[in-house]
Formats: structure tokens, C-alpha cells, sequence
């Protein structure tokens, strides 16, 4: 019997699936793709943070694994939110793509006026790095993104680099450095959702990146230390455990960075609470102002 994998039916979400299961398919391991809608694409009129944060596009798959009715969930990594529900894990965790950010578009920076882009972290890092822009919201997925700077309304639109190269698209444009245009954490990941049951993670063992799991465990272990979540504009990156973090007010005007090698978790949460402790106050006020309530 093929294992069932869940994914969202984009076209990234479902290139992403397949690549997971093309992966298991060269080991033997029969599979099947479940499409699973969630809150995240159902409601692209609004920015994520007035819909719940990252984990509406995680939530469904979630409770389709919890239920049974698929036997793993394909995920970006980005878009897993930093505690997970009990019984669930992350069995493997593949060799990451290009972390960066990438504004698809035909102009120089210099001469671009107008920016999409529905994410905090990339709002204040463009309005710090490239000030002449205007940024307007824009969500959706890649295509629809794409029209709608194919209709003129933006100069550039920025998406994840990692993400057109899963779609095999070559578009003109700018990749953003992450030591500048720091990524949010896990960027350019693909992860896999699965019950803890020794049967499926012993399977899932065997498609894992140790590399990527480390680097991507320890930048997870510094956002949940800052506990800053998607609402505030917080770039994490690490990059064989050389680690850069930074959180930026709304408006990219006022920031914090630290940068330095991490040796394992524990190092990596003691480097998240000095961040969580010097831009607090950057932190409260982004939630403040977006209105999110926070312990």
C-alpha cells in the first residue's frame, strides 16, 4: 500500500511533494499525493499576520496526519511554527536550497518604484535597503504573484529563491545576499511531517540532510527563544553553524544583529534569549502595533 503524502495544492506545494516523493520512489517506497486545503489558501486577501501566522498553512495537514488519513505532510520548513502538536515530528528535513530572497524583475534596484510583498521581515528590510520603493501587499501563490506584476502593478515582486528553482523558473531579477537580506528562518527548506512511529521515521531517516538538520534545528531553537513568530520583522540564518540574527522595527529604520558560531542547541538558545533580549523592546512594539497578543 503507497504511503499517502499531504501537501497543498499550489504548484510550489505540489512540486514539493513530488520531489519528496521522487526521492523515496528511487529508494523503492511506493507513494501518493493528498491534497489538503488550508486557511492560508483560502484566504489570500489578507496578510498572514490577521490570519494566524505561519501555521495556517500547516494546521490542516497537522490534523489530516493526527486523523490518519495521510501518512506524512511536505512542508516548507519556514511555514512550520516553532511548537509542534504531541505525536508529531519532523522525520526528515532535505538538503536545502538557495536561503535567499529574490525580487523578480526587469528593472535595476535603483530604478524599481513599487515592491509586493505581504511579509514584515521583507517590508522593513526593503524599506531600510532600498528606501526609494514603495512596498504593497501581495499574496498568493507564485503565478498568481507573477500576473500581477506581468499587469504593471509592481515593478518587483519578492518571492524565495528556493521557490523558483523547485518550479525550474529563470527570471530576471536580484538575489538578495543573506548576510544583508537576512532570511527568515528555515528558508529554502523542504520538511516532512510525520506520527512518531519507528515504521515511517526509519523510512524518512534515509531522505534526511544532516547538514541542513542541523543548521536548520539551531536557527529554529533562536526563534523560539525570541518568540517573535512571523509578526516581527526577524531575519534568522545560519550557515554551518555560523549563525546571524536580526530583528528590524516596521519600518527597517531601527534594527539588532548578532552574529557569531554556535556550537549546539543550548548554545544556539542562549544566543536567542541575548537577541530576545536586546530588541525586546522592537519585538513588543511589533506585536503592539499589529495587534497580536503574547506571553
Amino acid at each position: 500500500m503507497p504511503l499517502r503524502v499531504g501537501t497543498r495544492a499550489s504548484n510550489l506545494a505540489t512540486a514539493q511533494a513530488e520531489k519528496v516523493c521522487s526521492l523515496l520512489g528511487d529508494l523503492g517506497v511506493e507513494t501518493e499525493i493528498v491534497f489538503i486545503s488550508t486557511v492560508g489558501d483560502e484566504k489570500t486577501d489578507l496578510p498572514l499576520h490577521e490570519i494566524g501566522g505561519q501555521g495556517v498553512f500547516v494546521r490542516a495537514l497537522d490534523d489530516a496526519l493526527k486523523q490518519g488519513k495521510i501518512d506524512m505532510a511536505v512542508h516548507s520548513m519556514k511555514d512550520i511554527p516553532a511548537y509542534r502538536p504531541a505525536g508529531l515530528v519532523t522525520s526528515a528535513i532535505l538538503a536545502r536550497d538557495s536561503p535567499c530572497d529574490y525580487i523578480v524583475t526587469d528593472h535595476d534596484l535603483e530604478d524599481i518604484k513599487i515592491i509586493g510583498t505581504s511579509s514584515t521581515r521583507r517590508t522593513a528590510q526593503l524599506r531600510r535597503n532600498l528606501p526609494w520603493a514603495d512596498i504593497k501587499p501581495l499574496r498568493g501563490n507564485v503565478n498568481t504573484r507573477l500576473s500581477r506584476l506581468r499587469t504593471g502593478e509592481y515593478d518587483g515582486i519578492m518571492l524565495a529563491e528556493a521557490g523558483l528553482q523547485r518550479l525550474s523558473m529563470t527570471l530576471e531579477g536580484h538575489r538578495m545576499d543573506p548576510k544583508i537580506h537576512i532570511p527568515s528562518p528555515n528558508q529554502g527548506t523542504i520538511a516532512v511531517a510525520t506520527r512518531n512511529d519507528p515504521e515511517i521515521t526509519e523510512i524518512m531517516s534515509r531522505i534526511d540532510d544532516p547538514g541542513t538538520r542541523t543548521d536548520t534545528m539551531l536557527e529554529r531553537k533562536v526563534m523560539e527563544m525570541i518568540g517573535g513568530g512571523c509578526f516581527t520583522p526577524l531575519g534568522i540564518y545560519c550557515k554551518d553553524r555560523m549563525m546571524l540574527a536580526e530583528v528590524l522595527s516596521l519600518e527597517g529604520d531601527r534594527s539588532f544583529r548578532l552574529e557569531r558560531r554556535v556550537s549546539d542547541l543550548e548554545d544556539a538558545g542562549k544566543f536567542g534569549q541575548e537577541v530576545r533580549e536586546k530588541a525586546g523592546d522592537l519585538i513588543n512594539e511589533a506585536f503592539q502595533r499589529l495587534g497580536i497578543t503574547h506571553g
